[in-house]
């Protein structure tokens, strides 16, 4: 897939906010919004604690932080326990992008090692609950519901082009601005974002943001830019909302009573259908 608009991330994968609101309603049930919101950003930290551990590269974990957000939009967190699913998106993000393939048992051993160092009082019994079998069947279970779409486009290349663009007006866009916006991106990660818009856009909203922090006056190219500017800003508001709710987010003392809350599997990895003819 090698044109966006052809591919099943644009045909398939974008998603109407009620579409999501709809599925995400059953966890709502247990959770606030902004409890569901700092569980996704935990378990987004997460991914990317085990990928930086295991030295992969910023798209693997990317790909599997969207393949998790992909799976969460359409199912609750009572199907699948985000903490088999986050390492097992990782595993499969690790062979869709040719990283080359993780070793399951250093993957669990990592996990081990993370949850024991940092996160051993969120669990029962204070250490990581999965082993390579359940990561194996996840797996199954994760290509089911992604319908084998496993190709992610990332704003990543479309902000190195951007930045080429900007270059040309002001040589001090690639050491400044770039490196703001990478982060920015991959903060996007964190929001909805990759659910419901082209990496394209994401890139621009990062620029804008990295622009305001940077003291960089792009308003000239912005608005000669052919897209919808009033979409990247509403990607710029969705991440100016994730940094206030981080603002306030206590990781340590807040998230033993979010998982206390958390809804979880009953029953072995089965995907109960979810009313829209997906298995």
């Amino acid at each position: 897939a090698g044109n966006f608009w052809q591919s099943s991330h644009y045909q398939e994968w974008l998603l109407d906010k009620q579409y999501v609101d709809l599925y995400r309603a059953e966890d709502l049930k247990f959770l606030t919004e902004e409890e569901f919101q700092k569980l996704m950003v935990f378990f987004a930290n997460f991914i990317q604690a085990i990928g930086e551990k295991l030295v992969v590269r910023q798209q693997v974990i990317a790909t599997a932080t969207i393949y998790s957000k992909r799976f969460y939009a359409r199912y609750s967190l009572r199907c699948v326990d985000p903490w088999l699913l986050c390492p097992t998106a990782l595993f499969l993000a690790s062979k869709v992008e040719e990283f080359g393939v993780l070793s399951s048992k250093g993957l669990i051993a990592m996990c081990q090692s993370i949850v024991k160092s940092k996160h051993h009082h969120l669990l029962p019994d204070q250490e990581f609950p999965y082993n390579v079998t359940n990561i194996q069947e996840c797996e199954f279970l994760l290509l089911e519901v992604l319908d084998c779409s496993l190709v992610v486009y990332h704003p990543y290349r479309s902000l190195a082009l951007f930045i080429e663009d900007l270059q040309t007006q002001d040589s001090s866009f690639s050491q400044e601005v770039f490196p703001v916006a990478w982060k920015v991106i991959n903060d996007s990660l964190r929001t909805d974002a990759c659910l419901h818009y082209p990496p394209y856009l994401i890139a621009l909203a990062g620029i804008h943001i990295a622009c305001l922090v940077c003291g960089k006056d792009a308003q000239a190219w912005f608005a000669e830019l052919s897209v919808d500017l009033d979409k990247v800003l509403e990607i710029v508001r969705l991440l100016l909302n994730l940094y206030e709710l981080l603002k306030g987010f206590d990781e340590r003392n807040q998230m033993p009573a979010i998982m206390e809350k958390m809804p979880r599997p009953k029953q072995d990895l089965t995907v109960p259908d979810n009313g829209d003819g997906q298995a």
